[in-house]
């Protein structure tokens, strides 16, 4: 009696879902460190988001550390810097992003150092006011 092999055709899907599981964790654990920036509490405000182009932005966190983009500095080099930074650009524009419980004082302070290194535009950045029904 003969016996015919038949080939077996069945897909073993078991190591492909085993791939695919371990590839969700591994992007939702790295997904929230892509965010990228210095995180701020910032206020809530009516208004418009800004469009995503080459900008520069101030942070000053609740501790008073400053920081332009995600780089750190003191207050007393502020002006210095963004001079250097604004010396070949025509568009002479900031945007200020201070925590909530950062005192006013202080945050008057940084944009009179903005204004001294000739910033022509101070955009305040905030959080959306979400809109009740």
């Amino acid at each position: 009696m003969e016996q015919r092999r038949h080939a077996l055709s069945e897909i073993n899907v078991t190591p492909l879902v085993d791939v695919m599981l371990v590839l969700l964790v591994i992007f939702m654990v790295t997904a929230p460190l892509m965010q990228q920036g210095v995180d701020v509490n910032l206020p809530k405000a009516k208004g418009r988001e800004l469009p995503a182009e080459e900008r520069i932005i101030l942070t000053v966190k609740a501790d008073r550390k400053i920081y332009v983009n995600n780089t750190p500095i003191e207050i007393t080099g502020l002006g210095s810097k963004l001079k250097a930074i604004f010396s070949n650009r025509t568009d002479k524009e900031v945007f200020l992003k201070a925590d909530k419980d950062v005192p006013y004082g202080f945050v008057v302070e940084v944009m009179g150092e903005i204004r001294e290194a000739g910033i022509e535009k101070l955009g305040m950045v905030t959080e959306p006011k979400l809109k009740l029904p």
